[in-house]
């Protein structure tokens, strides 16, 4: 009986272990991929242009100084 349970929890953890590897194969050549990248590029600069757009107004000063002599 006992035989049968390290079996079943050796032939598991077998299944576990080559599932792992094979999703951590196929993350990393996804993350590899131009398709990733470009993906990610695009929410990136989606998000910055959105939040530019509301900041940059509030940066900008009205008036300026004179400049400074050298």
């Amino acid at each position: 009986m006992f035989n049968k349970i390290c079996q079943v929890a050796s032939l598991l953890s077998l299944l576990l272990s080559g599932s792992m590897a094979a999703f951590g194969y196929v993350a990393i050549r996804y993350m590899q991929s131009p398709e990733f990248e470009r993906t990610l590029k695009n929410k990136l600069m989606g998000d910055l242009q959105k939040k530019m757009k509301d900041q940059i107004p509030l940066e900008m000063p009205e008036m300026t100084g004179p400049s400074l002599p050298l």
